[in-house]
């Protein structure tokens, strides 16, 4: 089963290495925004997935709550100001 959990793991880091391109080489902002939210989703799932690995599930979903918040802020804050910017 650990096994398992680790290959699933590994194959999320591909996916955020893909996503770390999109942020890289994105044509828009839009593109960039969209990356950095695919990345921080897939940090969320990878952090529970480690918890589970190690068997302290309970820490790394408090961990990868905080983690979801500070995301939705960020990308509010991030939407707010590309609004406001595209108005002016």
């Amino acid at each position: 089963m650990r096994e398992t959990l680790l290959f699933v793991a590994f194959f999320i880091v591909i996916l955020i290495v893909v996503y770390l391109y999109r942020v890289i080489q994105g044509p828009t902002v839009f593109d960039r925004v969209l990356g950095l939210n695919g990345i921080s989703t897939k940090s969320i799932i990878l952090l529970v997935l480690i918890g589970t690995i190690y068997e302290r599930v309970d820490m790394f979903i408090d961990i990868s709550t905080g983690y979801a918040l500070l995301n939705l802020v960020g990308s509010l804050a991030v939407a707010k100001y590309l609004e406001h910017r595209g108005s002016a």
